[in-house]
């Protein structure tokens, strides 16, 4: 269930801190939510699908973490970026 190479495009474009920037934190996080997302609507559809449940479960302690770590480190940036996202109260 990968993203499609126009949706990660617009994802990098929207979120980039530089030019050439891929993987910083607010990246990442915008394409795992895109994808948690998508998967969410996959599971409404296939409630058995036990593999792509474990799958989902990884991508949402994976896009915690980074969520944490900006947070630690730049309050102003994670804030925007769950504001955009809309992920938080």
């Amino acid at each position: 269930m990968a993203l499609g190479k126009e949706i990660k495009e617009e994802l990098v474009k929207k979120f980039k801190r530089s030019e050439l920037d891929t993987g910083s934190p607010e990246v990442q996080v915008s394409i795992m939510t895109t994808r948690i997302t998508e998967l969410t609507e996959h599971f409404k559809k296939n409630k058995n699908d036990k593999h792509s449940q474990r799958g989902l479960i990884r991508l949402v302690n994976r896009r915690r973490k980074l969520l944490d770590y900006l947070k630690k480190n730049d309050l102003g940036r994670y804030q925007t970026l769950i504001g955009e996202l809309g992920i938080r109260k």
